[in-house]
């Protein structure tokens, strides 16, 4: 597959996914850019550490400006989700990879619980479904 047909397919992906599909490429686009900055670390490359570090810290406030906070879970998540991207800053001040090995960790931990609830939420989907 060519770079082009990839870049299609990547696109389409994403504009045809649902809102919790699109939290899940999040997740897993945060989980790729801490892995590889902790990749760079070990190698030295420091500017592009800098850069997934940022890349990651991004994916991190998006998921805190699309939290509803009319869900009280939203009021536990929020805090987490600061306490990640502090993380993330003193891991990229610091070219510490445990910093980064804690965040990836609670980022595999919601990425995880995330994919159980889109997986339940289909299940639920498809009894109804089979009721009607």
């Amino acid at each position: 597959m060519s770079n082009k047909q990839y870049q299609a397919y990547q696109n389409n992906a994403v504009n045809t996914a649902s809102g919790g599909e699109l939290t899940l490429m999040l997740y897993n686009g945060c989980i790729k850019f801490i892995k590889q900055a902790s990749k760079n670390i070990q190698n030295g490359e420091f500017e592009q550490k800098n850069t997934n570090i940022q890349k990651a810290q991004n994916i991190i406030q998006e998921l805190m400006i699309t939290l509803d906070q009319k869900i009280a879970i939203s009021q536990q998540i929020l805090p987490l989700y600061e306490y990640m991207h502090y993380q993330l800053k003193e891991a990229n001040i610091k070219n510490d990879p445990a910093i980064l090995d804690e965040v990836l960790s609670l980022t595999v931990e919601f990425r995880d619980t995330w994919k159980q609830v889109i997986i339940k939420n289909r299940q639920t989907t498809y009894k109804q479904g089979a009721q009607v």
